[in-house]
């Protein structure tokens, strides 16, 4: 499971993606491949922003990647771009939190006038580290991979028990 890319966009009047802020992780791609990925990622958030309608979110299969986006009714998008093994359940739970803190640190007066992917918005490189493993920063994935452990200990310990009362 690898989560990518977080971005923020605006939605403009004229249905334009502007990405106010963004952060990639791109550790896993050769280093003469970052820059065109990166790139990639930027366009297909716009992309996605441009053809959601608003008030809406959805979860699209780019290429090799899942890109989940979110327009908000007050036009602010969010677009996360993970693997396919990424539970799409976590990502538009993590597009619901930065979308949520985002108009507190860049007020909605100032999103028009930010130039591209210059809006301050620290919070969103560690939201990107957080959420790579989604198990442990999500309650619900981590409590059902608890489940999931007992659950099997469980049928193990049942099977054995089973063999030793037919024995």
């Amino acid at each position: 499971m690898k989560l990518y890319s977080i971005a923020i966009l605006l939605k403009t009047s004229q249905g334009k993606g502007k990405i106010l802020t963004s952060k990639n992780e791109l550790s896993s791609f050769g280093y003469f491949q970052r820059s065109t990925v990166g790139e990639f990622m930027s366009f297909t958030s716009k992309i996605l922003v441009e053809r959601t309608a608003t008030a809406s979110r959805a979860s699209v299969k780019e290429q090799e990647y899942i890109c989940h986006v979110y327009v908000r009714s007050d036009n602010l998008a969010g677009v996360v771009i993970a693997d396919h093994e990424y539970p799409q359940r976590v990502a538009h739970t993590l597009i619901n939190k930065v979308l949520d803190e985002f108009p507190e640190k860049c007020p909605k007066a100032q999103w028009s006038s930010v130039r591209e992917n210059e809006a301050s918005f620290p919070e969103v490189e560690a939201y990107l580290q957080k959420y790579q493993n989604p198990r442990e920063a999500d309650a619900m994935t981590k409590i059902q991979s608890e489940l999931d452990e007992t659950k099997s200990y469980c049928t193990t310990q049942l099977r054995q028990c089973y063999k030793e009362v037919k024995s």
